[in-house]
């Protein structure tokens, strides 16, 4: 599909048409139709968010939650919010928005599966660290881990002793370690970005992004104290965490910016290997870290570090050399996810200037959007695509409350 002049509903029409018959997952990857990210459940996202603002049928959505579930659903504990019952449950809860019947009784089948699986996953995880070892990204990011988790719990129910549980974990994840006699943060990882050993990352490496780094914990940390849900200590845990971002920040001509993680050889000299920003994505860059900092200095009441924040971001997003490194319309690495971030940052923002900055970033991904089909998908295909343009088109937050699976609302 191509338009001299793209309207972000008009391809999000199309994109959705495009998309309204699922397919039977891999014969090899049976399990890819209880993704989030590639899957089929991704997809029902945005054949939930059209169907609630009356755009489709609840027929067209009701056949790809059915082809979502037509598998075993895994309640395993390699489940997390972007496979298996948690997945499942985000998508049930999103399609019960408004009614206290729709899909009601399958909910809380799973959702009780999701339960167990917090308090199951949070004791082994407090495990590894009274043993004083590494973590891992499956064990606390937002797409496998406990944060993830915590997003799913923090809209449906965040007064349960699993969420609790959740925060209690994270708050521990934020004291450091100690490994050979170094200090290093509670969150180090033992392994690559690529999540494999690298002889260039010997050691382990410190993540800063939103998607697989300690940005990710901020934000649920801070949704949660912004929502009244607290335990002992989550004050004090985002405070450790704002303060890591502080020592990381770099500040460059173009405004500050993060690398997207640390080494240890980074860690003990204070200074960052990476030369300058890279791409301004969600998963990574500079927008969901950003958007993690704002979040904490509301929480936390800090509007001085909320400014900063704010204007990192909105200096990222008005950058033309920064911009240029977004190549795809996608949610995770793309300008979906760039425009879904800075949308909600605008309307919590302390000056108008990121919302000045919403339409080039609209326009944009309705260009990238415009120039074909992908493929079904929320994190990388076209249905996140979809969900963003729609936002784009109505200026209103998501009436599924979709985006609540990054963090960023």
């Amino acid at each position: 599909m191509t338009t001299a002049t793209p309207k972000p509903g008009g391809i999000a029409d199309w994109i959705a048409e495009h998309l309204s018959t699922p397919g039977p997952p891999p014969p090899e990857e049976p399990w890819m139709a209880q993704s989030l990210a590639k899957g089929a459940a991704g997809t029902t996202l945005l054949h939930i968010e059209r169907a609630l603002s009356g755009r489709d049928s609840w027929k067209r959505a009701h056949t790809w939650i059915a082809a979502s579930v037509a598998g075993e659903v895994s309640a395993g504990d390699t489940a997390g919010l972007y496979l298996g019952a948690p997945a499942i449950a985000f998508v049930l809860h999103a399609a019960s928005t408004g009614s206290t019947t729709r899909y009601d009784d399958a909910w809380k089948t799973v959702d009780a599966h999701v339960a167990m699986l917090a308090h199951r996953r949070a004791d082994a995880a407090l495990a590894r660290i009274s043993r004083g070892e590494l973590t891992a990204f499956r064990e606390y990011d937002i797409f496998l881990g406990l944060t993830g988790i915590g997003a799913y719990l923090l809209r449906s129910s965040p007064g349960s002793t699993a969420m609790e549980r959740v925060l209690h974990y994270l708050v521990a994840l934020t004291r450091p370690l100690s490994i050979d006699g170094k200090e290093i943060p509670g969150w180090w990882v033992g392994h690559d970005p690529q999540i494999t050993t690298s002889s260039r990352l010997p050691g382990g490496h410190g993540n800063l992004g939103a998607a697989h780094g300690i940005s990710g914990p901020l934000l649920l940390l801070s949704q949660a104290t912004r929502r009244g849900i607290t335990i002992d200590g989550q004050h004090e845990a985002i405070e450790t965490i704002c303060a890591h971002l502080d020592a990381w920040r770099q500040d460059g001509e173009t405004g500050p910016w993060w690398p997207e993680h640390i080494s240890l050889a980074d860690l003990h000299t204070g200074r960052t290997h990476q030369h300058g920003p890279a791409r301004p994505s969600w998963c990574y860059g500079t927008p969901g870290i950003a958007r993690a900092g704002q979040l904490a200095a509301i929480a936390t009441a800090e509007p001085h570090r909320q400014q900063l924040f704010e204007d990192a971001l909105n200096r990222c997003l008005t950058d033309p050399v920064q911009l240029a490194r977004l190549t795809d319309a996608g949610l995770c690495h793309g300008w979906a996810g760039a425009y879904q971030t800075a949308w909600h940052a605008a309307r919590d923002a302390t000056t108008p200037a990121l919302h000045t900055a919403l339409p080039h970033l609209a326009d944009a991904l309705a260009r990238h959007a415009a120039s074909g089909p992908r493929g079904p998908g929320l994190l990388d295909g076209d249905a996140g695509t979809a969900l963003a343009l729609t936002t784009a088109a109505q200026d209103t937050a998501p009436l599924s409350g979709w985006d609540a699976c990054l963090l960023i609302n």
